[in-house]
């Protein structure tokens, strides 16, 4: 199952990144002419070196994850035209659904927090760290939760471009200088509601895991606006950031076994891996 960025042309890839990264230039500029301290120009060179990193893995992780993809679709349940209004909506909403449980898995099982962590290691949240992407992924297990799609018979190629397609809109929501957005926020995972996913005050922490939709956390309570009063801190909890980025996308991993190498017994060592973070 080819990646998302594979079922566009190389010039309009090249424009999103011009895009981006003129996105990301303007932010600072802002941030300088305010004297706010959205940026630290170190964090923002690592998480370019990460997004170089996991640019490169992006073709093996293809090649892994296309096969059971390839295999249930062969075996679908249904067949429907991929491209009607009714089948549209019906991807839309289920990648939304799917993609909740696999972000709060990624919140609460140690080994998938392995690759999200990267994600919210930055100490700053701007446009730079929604391209901190973590590289092990497949080996997290997160494409295991969209396989019910292509069962379903949504085409492989389908289900990647609704997912670049909510992974394309979350880029611009990592940023401070949004303000709320109406009534939208009732509905759309915005700025002001991830502001408050990425910051590890006690009250924030495992809230607001949508991607485009904001209404899931708020029919299985775990929505959260931002606390009253109290100035939202970046990073990871009792977490030392670090500007390198290999050490950034795989600090945890070794983290992780660490522990599961000093735990004692097998239920210990099991939950040292799967267990919530920090347990």
């Amino acid at each position: 199952m080819p990646h998302a960025a594979q079922l566009i042309g190389a010039d309009t890839r090249f424009l999103i990144l011009a895009m981006a990264i003129g996105l990301m230039a303007l932010e600072y500029g802002i941030s300088r002419l305010t004297d706010r301290e959205a940026h630290d120009w170190r964090e923002s060179a690592a998480s370019f070196g990460v997004a170089m990193g996991q640019m490169l893995l992006r073709s093996v992780e293809a090649g892994i994850v296309a096969v059971p993809f390839a295999f249930l679709y062969q075996h679908r349940l249904f067949d429907f035209d991929q491209t009607s209004l009714l089948a549209l909506a019906a991807l839309f909403l289920g990648s939304e659904f799917l993609y909740y449980w696999q972000h709060r898995a990624s919140h609460r099982i140690r080994w998938m927090w392995a690759t999200h962590s990267v994600h919210h290691s930055t100490t700053r949240f701007n446009l730079t760290a929604a391209i901190r992407l973590g590289w092990t992924g497949s080996i997290s297990g997160n494409f295991l939760f969209f396989l019910p799609l292509a069962l379903l018979g949504f085409h492989p190629m389908m289900i990647v471009a609704m997912l670049g397609i909510n992974l394309f809109y979350q880029f611009f929501i990592h940023t401070e200088f949004v303000p709320r957005l109406g009534p939208l926020e009732w509905v759309l995972n915005t700025p002001n509601h991830h502001r408050v996913h990425h910051a590890s005050n006690e009250e924030c922490l495992d809230r607001n895991f949508g991607g485009i939709l904001i209404v899931f956390d708020r029919l299985f309570g775990t929505f959260a606006e931002p606390p009253a009063g109290r100035e939202l801190r970046y990073g990871l909890v009792g977490g030392k950031p670090s500007f390198n980025p290999v050490r950034t996308a795989l600090g945890e991993w070794a983290a992780m076994f660490n522990d599961a190498g000093r735990a004692h017994g097998a239920g210990a060592k099991l939950r040292a891996l799967f267990g919530p973070p920090g347990a």
